[in-house]
């Protein structure tokens, strides 16, 4: 019995910190850069809708609805780490790293801190200056503002980042998922809240909620079955047995994922799609009628914008191709077939069939392409879902693919390290009792 009290400590102590950890990063997204008009900003942040400023503000949680401190989130740690995860694939002596096993990846590492810095304080430095250019938005605006609230922010990230890294070490789970988890779904109790008043007042039927609810539980439960899919390539290896010329073929397999990108594609479209949304926005109203080149970029920009509207066809359209063209784009950044075809070479492994070597790779690389169709294909489904939603049943939260996507895949990722957790504990267990066992015997053995 006490054993069983003792495994689970460890565990109780992880979970408690992991609690503890989001509570300190929720009380953080509570506290304002000092002067900041709050009515104001949240006047500005309510003419954001539909841009990428309205996208950040749900990752963070409502934080750069309130220009916290915490307002960045770890948005540009994440900016940093694919930026050097793709330059791992291009630039030969970072390429060489991650070949180094755990060293090369904590140098990566080191250098996605590195990289998060001047991409917060970019950032950072563009909210300050298009808030300053707003009427009353700021109480004492200059240059002391702008060195305030670009070390507040960049400090809130870098603070982040440092948590996020403690709960991977200390807790259970990727910290930065979960940061960016927590900031998601403190959105849904006023979400909640919201469509209830809506159907108190008529302007959602009751039948309406059940189909949303419907579709909610059965796009989740969609999401959990793709992302848990796998393509499973038979691999045979020639053992050796014994000390004459005699070979005993052991088989095994390869997985390859069927949504290899996970929701970097859905990330990448969204920001993209919502970027001439967001310059139009954050250009003067006077520039509407100005002359010349500005009024011409101003006036493109709307149009532009206007087609691209959530719920616009060609909206659905482009949304749509982006995904399932960055799915292609990132799948081969991070995957190498030629790679995999040597490695396997290397360790006397082949596929039946196939000759190792080019005709490996060239099988791998079709069977990785039409997986790649097939999961670009769910991420378009489940990111235009939301889009349908909203056009038919005119749902007032914010239900986006992206969001969900992350939900749940970090649901999942935090479940498989609990369970990896228990059951490493039931192994030690095991043993201990073993040892236990052999040892009496022993000593049974020698009386």
């Amino acid at each position: 019995m006490f054993g069983q009290l003792g495994k689970f400590t460890e565990l109780r102590q992880r979970l408690m910190f992991v609690v503890l950890a989001l509570i300190v990063f929720r009380i953080g997204s509570y506290i304002p850069v000092p002067g900041v008009n709050p009515e104001v900003m949240l006047q500005l942040m309510e003419s954001q809708k539909g841009t990428i400023v309205d996208m950040f503000n749900m990752f963070s949680g409502g934080a750069l609805h309130r220009f916290s401190l915490l307002a960045l989130n770890v948005v540009p740690y994440i900016s940093s780490s694919i930026i050097v995860q793709l330059m791992g694939q291009m630039y030969e002596p970072w390429k060489a790293l991650k070949k180094e096993g755990e060293a090369g990846r904590r140098k990566l590492t080191q250098y996605s801190r590195l990289g998060a810095i001047p991409l917060a304080i970019f950032q950072s430095f563009g909210i300050v200056s298009w808030l300053q250019a707003q009427p009353g938005a700021v109480y004492d605006p200059g240059v002391g503002f702008m060195v305030t609230a670009v070390v507040s922010l960049t400090a809130g990230t870098m603070f982040l980042m440092w948590l996020g890294e403690q709960i991977t070490e200390r807790g259970i789970g990727n910290g930065v998922s979960l940061i960016i988890f927590a900031g998601i779904v403190a959105g849904l109790p006023s979400a909640m809240i919201g469509t209830l008043q809506q159907v108190s007042s008529g302007d959602i039927s009751v039948f309406a909620i059940f189909v949303i609810i419907a579709l909610v539980l059965g796009v989740t439960y969609f999401v959990v079955f793709m992302e848990r899919g796998q393509r499973r390539i038979t691999v045979n290896y020639a053992r050796r047995q014994g000390g004459r010329q005699a070979y005993m073929n052991q088989s095994s397999h390869l997985p390859l994922k069927l949504n290899m990108s996970g929701v970097i594609p859905a990330i990448f479209a969204s920001s993209l799609i919502l970027f001439p949304a967001t310059i139009s926005t954050w250009m003067s109203t006077d520039a509407a009628q100005a002359e010349g080149w500005r009024g011409m970029l101003f006036r493109g920009l709307q149009s532009v914008s206007q087609a691209l509207a959530p719920n616009e066809p060609l909206h659905m359209l482009l949304y749509g191709a982006l995904i399932l063209g960055f799915a292609f784009f990132y799948t081969a950044l991070v995957f190498n077939s030629q790679e995999t075809a040597d490695n396997l070479k290397k360790s006397g492994a082949l596929i039946p069939g196939i000759r190792p070597g080019k005709a490996t790779a060239d099988y791998i690389d079709g069977v990785l392409t039409r997986l790649t169709m097939i999961g670009g294909l769910y991420l378009v489904l489940v990111c235009l879902t939301p889009e349908l939603m909203r056009a038919g049943f005119n749902v007032p939260f914010a239900f986006g693919g992206t969001s969900l996507l992350i939900v749940v895949v970090v649901v999942m990722d935090f479940t498989a390290q609990v369970q990896a957790h228990l059951v490493s504990h039931q192994y030690e267990g095991l043993m201990k009792k073993a040892n236990l066992k052999s040892g009496s015997r022993g000593s049974f053995a020698r009386g």
